[in-house]
This record gives C-alpha cells, structure tokens and sequence, in this order.
C-alpha cells in the first residue's frame, strides 16, 4: 500500500467521525506492531495540511521484556520529526510473576492502558491515537458475541471519563492485508512481540475463524464491517 493510500483511509476515517479537533495533542501509542507505526506513519504525514492543526507525540510503554528494544522506533520518530517517550513498567512481572494467571491478557492490557494513558496526560495529550485497523473490529465484534453473549466492538471515537482523554482509531478503514504491505514497502521497524501468550489467545483464535470464514465464503469480511459501520450510524442517530 502507498502512503497517499494510507492517508486516505486515514482522513476520510478522521473526517467521518470528527476524530481530531484545532489544537488537539495527541498520543501516539507505539506497541512497535506494524499497525502503530503505520498509524504514526500516517498522522505525522498529515500533520502537514490536515485543516485542524494538531500536534503529536509517540509514546511506548516498555512491560519490562529484556528482548524489547526501541532503538529503531527512536530512529522512526526522529525521522518523521514526533517526539518519543518510552514508559518503563514492571507489567511482565506483575501478570507473570505476582498475579500468574491462565488468561493473563486482560490484566495486561488494563494495566498498560493505564501506564499509557498516565503518560499521555503527564505531557499533555487530550486524546490518544490506537493503531486498531479494520480486522480487530471484526475480531473483537466476534469475541465479544462468542464469549461475552453480545454485540460490540470498538468505537471509533471513545471518551473516557475518568481520565477526560479521548482514544481515537484512525486506522478503521483499513486492512490487515494493506498494513502488512505498508510495512514492507517503508520498511517499518517492527519488533516481535515478546509476551509467551502471543499466538495462544482467544483473539488468536477468533483471527483464525475470520479468515477461514472468509476463505470458504468471500466478501464476508466486508459484509461484516458494512454490518458494524451501519450500527455505528444508528447508534450517532439515536
């Protein structure tokens, strides 16, 4: 995928659902995935004639793996001109070590959305940017009818009241397929993921049931996604 492509589907997901405001700073979060560099890629391009000025910085927060390194990212952010700030935390501990658990994700992903939003408050940030790409709306949509008996996904836009941040997900309109070739055609540094559970999760599992229902029925990934960007319609008309 082109860059041009890229800001595309990023502008028109920013224009549809009023994601960035005059003066607004926002807080890249970097998980050194292909899908957050692609979206800091994207909105640091943009910030050069996007008609509401904002302001952007990147921030990683490092669980505390020994084989993560952010070298490259550093290297990245400097390039595309965004400040990096790198958040160090004990989280592999904590879930591994002090709360081991059979499902450990959830502790995980709450205590780093926390380390990250603390972060993005501390220097200033109003909203904070999610590299979240069409397929995890999809995915969570189905873990959620499967193992939680309802119908939900991601919002693109989401307030959150206890912090007074705001998380945006610029990246909604496109692809995993069309993020793999950004990163290989731009050459993204992207780390491997170090968590023992990756590969083993019920996200994993439900990845693998999208694609292989879509491979014995095609189009039924975007039948999907025109399904939940209809409800979110509804849902603004309400």
């Amino acid at each position: 995928m082109e860059l041009q492509r890229l800001y595309s589907y990023t502008r028109r997901a920013l224009d549809d659902y009023g994601m960035i405001q005059p003066g607004d700073t926002i807080a890249v979060g970097i998980s050194g995935g292909k899908d957050s560099l692609a979206l800091l890629y994207s909105l640091a391009g943009l910030r050069r004639f996007y008609p509401n000025s904002f302001h952007l910085t990147a921030i990683t927060v490092d669980l505390g793996y020994d084989s993560f390194d952010t070298d490259n990212i550093a290297a990245l952010c400097q390039t595309l001109d965004v400040p990096y700030h790198v958040i160090t935390t004990q989280i592999r501990d904590i879930v591994w070590k002090e709360h081991a658990q059979e499902n450990p994700c959830s502790l995980c992903a709450k205590l780093r959305k926390g380390a990250l939003n603390d972060a993005a408050k501390a220097l200033g940030c109003n909203k904070i940017a999610y590299g979240h790409h069409r397929e995890d709306m999809l995915e969570t949509m189905l873990l959620s009818l499967l193992f939680e008996g309802r119908f939900h996904t991601f919002s693109p836009v989401t307030h959150l009241d206890r912090t007074g941040l705001t998380v945006i997900r610029p990246l909604m309109y496109v692809s995993a397929s069309e993020v793999i070739g950004f990163q290989h055609k731009y050459q993204l540094p992207v780390q491997h993921n170090p968590c023992p559970a990756d590969g083993y999760t019920k996200r994993q599992y439900v990845k693998d049931l999208l694609s292989e229902i879509n491979r014995d029925n095609p189009g039924v990934k975007d039948r999907m996604f025109t399904a939940i960007l209809n409800g979110l319609i509804l849902d603004k008309e309400r």
